[in-house]
């Protein structure tokens, strides 16, 4: 498995955290968090279960408030802003979920029509036809578009969920653990198109991941949360060339070639 390949992004930031904290009762969870997401990149964010990595995905669409520091998201303050600009914040953030969050009892049309109708209720049939058969073409399951989401596969549901969420074009990406659960292959062939999504739609994106596989093959950048602090951050190969020896322990344990 190959090192995704270094790229000189524009310096500027979509994202950008300084001295971040969030504790829970006596648990400090997130601790003086510094991170910076760049337009265009895709930032893997790797921890252990119960690090604070969703617990920051949460804080960055303002479903948590911080107990102090900044969070700007895309130019807002986002604990400090109106509901009503919150919720037009959060249609230029599209949230992939772990379980890929289908409703059950829909097609999967109806699934991708499901956003539309709810942020756009102006949107004629016609348009809402175009841009749900676009979107199944960009992810390959333009077959799919009238089957349940009980008939797919894991890999075919997380795509589905994945589409879900870049129907609305959102301009940030944040993907929780997209790997979780699926076999091998079906893992690269979900790397491959969270690269794809990236070259095609020119989406900057945060992948909450524990998967060094996903984090090489993805990550432009890759930072460390460990112990409720970013311990390091830079390339995978720089990352785990790292003297930390917590660092060297994550990937002896989780690693796989």
């Amino acid at each position: 498995m190959q090192q995704k390949a270094v790229t000189d992004f524009s310096k500027e930031r979509v994202i950008e955290i300084k001295h971040l904290n969030k504790s829970f009762g006596p648990l400090d969870v997130l601790k003086q968090v510094d991170l910076e997401l760049y337009k265009g990149e895709n930032l893997v964010v790797l921890g252990k279960s119960g690090t604070g990595k969703s617990v920051l995905i949460k804080i960055l669409v303002g479903l948590l408030k911080p107990d102090s520091g900044s969070v700007v998201v895309l130019g807002k303050k986002v604990d400090q802003i109106s509901y009503k600009e919150l919720l037009a914040l959060r249609l230029k953030v599209g949230f992939s979920f772990q379980n890929s969050a289908l409703y059950d009892s829909m097609t999967v049309r109806e699934n991708l029509e499901f956003p539309l109708v709810r942020n756009q209720r102006s949107i004629s049939k016609a348009e809402k036809n175009k841009a749900v058969e676009e979107i199944l073409e960009a992810v390959g399951l333009s077959q799919a578009i009238n089957q349940m989401p009980s008939e797919l596969s894991g890999g075919q549901r997380k795509r589905i969920g994945i589409a879900r969420t870049l129907i609305l074009q959102p301009e940030i990406m944040l993907y929780d653990e997209p790997t979780a659960g699926l076999d091998p292959i079906t893992c690269l062939d979900i790397n491959s198109l969270i690269n794809e999504v990236q070259e095609r739609f020119h989406t900057s994106s945060i992948v909450i991941t524990h998967d060094l596989t996903c984090a090489k093959a993805v990550g432009n950048r890759i930072a460390m949360l460990l112990d409720g602090k970013f311990a390091c951050q830079g390339t995978f190969d720089e990352v785990f060339g790292h003297k930390d020896e917590r660092v060297k322990a994550f990937y002896d344990y989780n690693f796989i070639e």
